[in-house]
C-alpha cells in the first residue's frame, strides 16, 4: 500500500501529520478505554452487592406477603389502595463521552392507604418490605443499565484502538518510510549526478588550460 503514495515532500509532510494524529488518537482511545474499564469494574462490584441485597429483600417481602395472605386471605383489595409509583426520574451523567443513566425516586413519606379496622401489622410489614424492594430495584436497574452501556462503549473503543494500532498506524509508518527512502534515493542520485557534472566540467576546464599552454 505504501508504494501507491507518490514520493514527494508534500506527501511526506502530510503522512507524518497523519501518523502523528493516528498515534495521538490511539493514546486518547487507550486512555478512554482504561477509564471506562475502571468505571465498569466499580459498577460490577456494586451490582454484585445490590443483587444480594435485592435477593434478600425479595425473600423478606414474599415471606411478609405470605403471612399477610395467611391472616387476611387474598390482599389484592388492599394492594389496589396503594397509589401507582410516579416519582421515578431518569437523568444521565457523562463518562468519557458515554451517557450513563441515573435513576432516582422522589422521597415521599410512606402513607397508609388502607383502613386499620380489618388489617394487621403483617400487611404493614409486607407493604414496607415491597417498598424497600422497589427502591433497591431502581438502583440495581441504574447500575445494570450503566454496565451494559459501558460494555458497548468499551467494545467500540477497543475496535477503534485496534484498527489504529494494527492497521492505520503501521500502514502510515510504512508510507512515511517509503516516501523518505524514495526521497533519500533521489537525493543520492542527484548528488551523484552533480558530482559527475562537476567532474566533467573540471576535466573540460583542465583540457582548455592545457591547450592554451
Amino acid at each position: 500500500m505504501a508504494a501507491q503514495v507518490f514520493p514527494t515532500k508534500g506527501n511526506l509532510i502530510a503522512m507524518k501529520r497523519s501518523l502523528g494524529l493516528a498515534v495521538l488518537g490511539y493514546d486518547l482511545l487507550d486512555r478512554k478505554r482504561n477509564i471506562l474499564i475502571r468505571e465498569l469494574m466499580s459498577l460490577v462490584d456494586k451490582a454484585g452487592e445490590l443483587k444480594d441485597s435485592v435477593e434478600d429483600a425479595y425473600k423478606e417481602a414474599y415471606a411478609a406477603l405470605m403471612q399477610a395472605n395467611i391472616q387476611h386471605g387474598v390482599i389484592t383489595p388492599y394492594a389496589e389502595c396503594v397509589p401507582v409509583e410516579d416519582g421515578l426520574k431518569i437523568r444521565s451523567r457523562g463518562v468519557m463521552g458515554v451517557e450513563l443513566p441515573t435513576a432516582s425516586l422522589d422521597a415521599k413519606p410512606l402513607g397508609v392507604n388502607y383502613g386499620f379496622m380489618n388489617t394487621s401489622a403483617a400487611l404493614d410489614r409486607a407493604y414496607l418490605a415491597f417498598n424497600k424492594v422497589k427502591e433497591l430495584t431502581v438502583t440495581l436497574a441504574e447500575v445494570e443499565s450503566s454496565i451494559y452501556r459501558l460494555s458497548v462503549a468499551i467494545r467500540k473503543t477497543q475496535r477503534r484502538a485496534n484498527a489504529l494500532q494494527n492497521i492505520i498506524i503501521p500502514d502510515t509508518r510504512a508510507k512515511v518510510k517509503y516516501i523518505s527512502d524514495s526521497l533519500e534515493e533521489k537525493e543520492r542520485e542527484e548528488f551523484s549526478r552533480l558530482k559527475v557534472i562537476k567532474a566533467v566540467k573540471l576535466r573540460k576546464g583542465s583540457a582548455r588550460e592545457n591547450k592554451e599552454d
